[in-house]
């Protein structure tokens, strides 16, 4: 494997040194194309305009821009590029580390280290080939549990060592493409710890986290700047922003269209992270399952149009199954039961709802259905006086 690489340091020394090293390796079996040696940073960014680079080793201390920033520069223009720190400075590490370095080499460096290095590099490269043309896209699920669907269609389960990890992955996929900063993950997830061990679980649990990504071929990367982190999202498909753009672009729910709906409907396996009972999920649980319940309702009324009674049936139920403190699941089977003058379901359903209410919040059920039961429940009574007249 072919691997084009740069150099940028301001020493003059150290970057002879260096290609001296790539350029006399035998301890891996790898051709290193040297692209080009730079003690100026910004002529190494220009050829990095130009030409394609997989590997730059970067000095970390130089006089007009430093090497993390100079890191950052070169990952805008080719996101795929990987970064090696080379710098006689070991605090600089963690840094590093934040930076999603693939490596940190300390100065002077040997040339059984720098074959260690390079045979990552090679690692890297081979575990992110490019997705087969003909394979299907990979699919992070968040719809009731964490977990990826691979090419093949297969549902696969991460695997997690610790319980923070998890819980952090889908933290910073809920706030995709935006940076959220260090304090705020640690007093998040580690509200009880002292300043320096909550940094060094974060540290950890970043490090899985990018681990995880990488052994899935999921085209994501975490990013450090500006004091916090941010999930880069690729093109990688996420099912509860699929499913929410299908329901929202859909027709009208029609007898023509009903199949696509139900079709629609039934990838809606759970609420958003259900399984995992995140607290900071609960928002957006909510303003999901709201979505769910409209639609569902919508498929409702489609099947009573068409006096496909028992399959609304069904639905209501389910509705109130998943929320039963909201109405609609209750009123649109009383209106059911309605139609086909079932009228002890009518009546069990609103006492189930007004108990719901009066237990839950201390207020009836609201006017518009409670309206719509005394009306009915005058129109039961009229009619039960014509009958006992006749």
């Amino acid at each position: 494997m072919d691997l084009k690489v740069i150099v940028v340091d301001d020493e003059w020394l150290a970057l002879k040194k260096m290609e001296k090293l790539l350029v006399e390796r035998s301890e891996l079996d790898v051709k290193v194309e040297l692209v080009g040696i730079f003690n100026d940073p910004y002529q190494a960014l220009e050829l990095a305009q130009q030409e394609k680079v997989d590997i730059a080793f970067l000095d970390v201390q130089m006089p007009e821009i430093d090497g993390f920033e100079l890191a950052e520069r070169f990952q805008q223009i080719q996101p795929h590029i990987r970064i090696i720190f080379v710098t006689a400075y070991q605090e600089y590490a963690v840094k590093a580390f934040e930076m999603n370095a693939l490596d940190y080499l300390l100065k002077p460096v040997h040339q059984t280290r720098l074959a260690t290095t390079l045979k990552r590099a090679v690692e890297s490269n081979m575990t992110s080939k490019p997705i087969p043309k003909d394979a299907a896209p990979l699919t992070l699920c968040c719809l009731q549990s964490l977990h990826y669907v691979d090419t093949l269609g297969n549902a696969r389960f991460f695997p997690w060592k610790t319980l923070k990890a998890p819980e952090l992955f889908a933290y910073l996929v809920y706030y995709r493409n935006k940076t959220v900063s260090k304090q705020m993950l640690i007093d998040l997830l580690w509200p009880g710890y002292d300043a320096e061990r909550a940094t060094a679980q974060l540290y950890t649990a970043i490090y899985q986290i990018r681990k995880i990504i990488k052994a899935a071929g999921l085209d994501l990367e975490i990013k450090y700047k500006d004091e916090g982190y941010r999930m880069v999202w690729g093109t990688l498909g996420l099912d509860v922003d699929d499913w929410e753009n299908d329901v929202r672009q859909a027709a009208e729910v029609t007898p023509d269209t009903l199949d696509n709906h139900l079709s629609i409907k039934a990838r809606y396996t759970g609420d958003f992270l259900e399984e995992h009972r995140y607290l900071w999920a609960e928002y957006e649980q909510d303003r999901i399952r709201l979505i769910w319940l409209d639609h569902v309702k919508q498929i409702a009324e489609c099947y009573i149009s068409q006096g496909q009674y028992t399959e609304a049936i069904l639905l209501y139920q389910e509705m109130k199954e998943k929320v039963p403190d909201m109405e609609e699941g209750y009123f649109g089977l009383m209106k059911v039961h309605a139609l086909l003058n079932h009228q002890a379901e009518v009546r069990k359903q609103f006492q189930l709802i007004s108990n719901i209410f009066k237990e839950e919040f201390d207020v009836p059920p609201s006017k518009e259905l409670t309206d719509w039961y005394e009306q009915w429940n005058n129109d039961i009574q009229r009619l039960n006086l014509k009958i006992g007249r006749m």
